[in-house]
């Protein structure tokens, strides 16, 4: 019969599993050689997300008019700037299945971990297919603009139809933009992959995006409520190349910035599954 003194080995790691300050905290789970290749996977998709955003509107788009451009000078931009436009729109069906892949990916790295941050990841996931749908429809419209500048030598009817459906997609594809990006960053925040500036930044830039999508009327009609977004906009860019250095690095963090040890087998954690085990 065991007296009050003795102690299993299973107790012994509970015990001192109470007595470490972090105590109550949940470690990272281990993660496997297959799930880091897929982290990494993941991260490089992010940063060229990032890479294709940056091209396309710091180099491709430089000197592109605005929606509240006058329409003859948006006219005169696409009849001699097809090869430009060619480009951004390339980016763009490259842009889709890119996004779409990181967030598919960045679940399945959430979902691995649990919590809370799953729900806040399968909203990412629809929020960003909602998004890919109606930035395709705005990208088929500015193949339509282009093509009928070559065609014109004075705007018609038509072509201004064209141009202000093209801003409206643009402005209606916001809110979602803006709903994966908060959702992104709650779910990697959630499993303490990103420290608390990058939430932040997720959370401010795209709450300016939500905002600058629901004057999607008055953006389509040429009002300058589109540039409310743009900062959010470049948050997003921010945000996912730093969020793609931390998957390929393999790093997490906790809320203090700090860094996160992985439970293994040399981990008090990892002792106490050895001891169940046996």
């Amino acid at each position: 019969m065991r007296t009050p003194q003795s102690h299993t080995p299973r107790e012994k790691v509970l015990a001192e599993i109470r007595q470490r300050p972090d105590a109550g905290t949940r470690p990272a789970p281990e993660t496997s050689a297959a799930g880091a290749a897929t982290m990494r996977v993941v991260g490089a998709a992010a940063i060229a997300l990032a890479a294709s955003l940056l091209i396309e509107n710091a180099v491709v788009l430089a000197g592109a008019p605005s929606y509240g451009a006058p329409i003859k000078e948006v006219l005169a931009y696409h009849a001699e700037h097809r090869g430009s436009v060619a480009i951004a729109v390339g980016l763009q069906a490259l842009y889709l299945p890119l996004l779409l892949g990181f967030l598919t990916g960045l679940h399945g790295v959430v979902g691995r971990r649990g919590g809370a941050g799953v729900d806040w990841s399968r909203l990412a996931v629809a929020a960003g297919a909602s998004f890919s749908a109606v930035f395709a429809v705005y990208a088929v419209l500015w193949d339509g603009v282009v093509l009928s500048a070559g065609n014109l030598a004075e705007p018609s009817p038509e072509f201004a139809l064209a141009w202000h459906m093209h801003a409206a997609a643009f402005a209606l594809a916001l809110p979602a933009l803006g709903t994966t990006f908060i959702a992104a960053a709650l779910a990697t925040h959630a499993i303490r992959l990103t420290p608390r500036w990058q939430l932040l930044v997720g959370v401010a830039g795209g709450g300016l995006l939500l905002a600058a999508g629901a004057a999607n009327l008055e953006i389509a009609d040429g009002s300058a409520l589109l540039f409310v977004g743009v900062p959010g906009y470049f948050a997003w860019m921010v945000w996912l190349l730093g969020t793609g250095v931390r998957l390929v690095s393999g790093r997490d963090r906790d809320e203090g910035g700090a860094e996160v040890a992985h439970a293994g087998e040399d981990s008090v954690e990892g002792r106490l599954v050895e001891s169940w085990a046996a």
